[in-house]
């Protein structure tokens, strides 16, 4: 019995350390690296480096489905499948309103319609798009809706200045480049 005790806690302890090397193993860098010929091309490959795939140069289908990507830290943080910055920026800028789903793989947000109660009889409702996985300028898209109570109580559809979409994209970009500063840290470390 006591054996066998031993046994298993070498075991345990033996695990322990090999899973804390394999923690630590992006961190030690090779000191050598060897050409090699990518299988199927005439492309030459060091040892260092991830051969090409169909979704990308050195990508997986793990860092697609999961948004992992080197490029732009803000991509895909927190498992999400659209830059984690625009998302986040999305959600603050329209937190007023009630939000009626957020797809955080599709990158939609989608509120529900909004009385302002200092305006009665007007109410908005907004559609946010995230269309990168980076930090663009072009990678917001934003729809507004617009409704007016008539005279009998109903709800009818009134024409929303094209303006006001361009002033929450550019307030959902302003807030996004706040959060990718402040990520950063001073200095941009």
């Amino acid at each position: 019995m006591k054996n066998m005790f031993r046994a298993t806690l070498s075991a345990l302890l033996l695990c322990a350390v090999a899973l804390s090397l394999g923690a630590c193993g992006e961190k030690i860098k090779k000191e050598a690296s060897y050409p090699t010929r990518q299988h199927g091309t005439d492309k030459i490959l060091y040892s260092d480096q991830k051969p090409d795939t169909v979704w990308g140069e050195g990508k997986t289908l793990g860092d697609k489905l999961f948004g992992r990507d080197d490029e732009d830290k803000g991509a895909g943080a927190a498992g999400i499948g659209v830059n984690s910055f625009l998302w986040r920026a999305s959600l603050d800028t329209v937190s007023f309103m009630p939000i009626a789903q957020a797809d955080p793989f599709g990158g939609v947000i989608l509120t529900d319609w909004y009385e302002n109660p200092d305006q009665l009889g007007e109410r908005f409702k907004v559609n946010v798009y995230i269309l990168d996985r980076h930090l663009r300028a072009d990678g917001v898209r934003v729809a507004v809706f617009k409704q007016s109570k008539d005279k009998t109580g109903g709800w009818h559809d009134d024409k929303v200045p094209t303006q006001m979409a361009t002033d929450i994209e550019n307030a959902i970009l302003t807030r996004a480049r706040e959060l990718r500063v402040a990520q950063a840290g001073p200095l941009g470390e």
